[in-house]
């Protein structure tokens, strides 16, 4: 089914820059903010794997791997379970820290297998599902869908920016983002 086909493609195209964006960096370096109210490259990715985990396992009507397969437990964040990062403060954003970035390719890992077959079991009558009231018009699943696949396309985009700048910053250029 073509839809699934793009849905698959866009998402999968993000997983393929997870581990690209975070190779090589450190604890330190997936925390570094650009300015004091930015968001470092390790919280950007955390918060796109959040918000996909939480959206599509809502979608699929599955728990998120984030709870279900104890994520929340290793990454030992201090935020609460359900946190995915709308509505954080830069306070709360600075409290973002990780021992590797191990944790964040496998969770990433995690959330993508659960997101292909989510969308891979979708129908084509499913993408009309309305899957919330909250506004007008109500969304779709395919409304919802597309919400995710721009959130993470845009905060995968962030990080390599960031991973540009920290690098500019160090003296290193590997061209991320185009600066170099």
């Amino acid at each position: 089914m073509l839809t699934t086909d793009l849905a698959l493609d866009a998402l999968g195209r993000v997983h393929e820059l997870v581990p690209a964006v975070l190779d090589g960096l450190s604890p330190a370096d997936v925390t570094w903010r650009a300015d004091p109210e930015a968001n470092p490259i390790g919280w950007l990715v955390w918060h796109l794997l959040r918000v996909e985990d939480d959206h599509l396992a809502t979608l699929g009507g599955v728990p998120q791997v984030w709870l279900a397969d104890g994520w929340h437990q290793r990454f030992g964040l201090p935020y609460p379970k359900g946190a995915h990062g709308f509505g954080m403060s830069s306070a709360e954003v600075a409290l973002f820290s990780i021992s590797d970035t191990a944790l964040l390719t496998g969770y990433a890992e995690a959330v993508a297998a659960q997101s292909r077959r989510i969308v891979t079991a979708l129908t084509e009558a499913d993408f009309a599902r309305i899957v919330d009231t909250r506004f007008t018009p109500p969304v779709t699943l395919a409304v919802r869908l597309v919400s995710v696949m721009v959130e993470t396309a845009q905060h995968i985009g962030q990080a390599g920016y960031v991973r540009g700048l920290l690098e500019r910053r160090q003296g290193r250029d590997s061209g991320w983002a185009g600066i170099g």
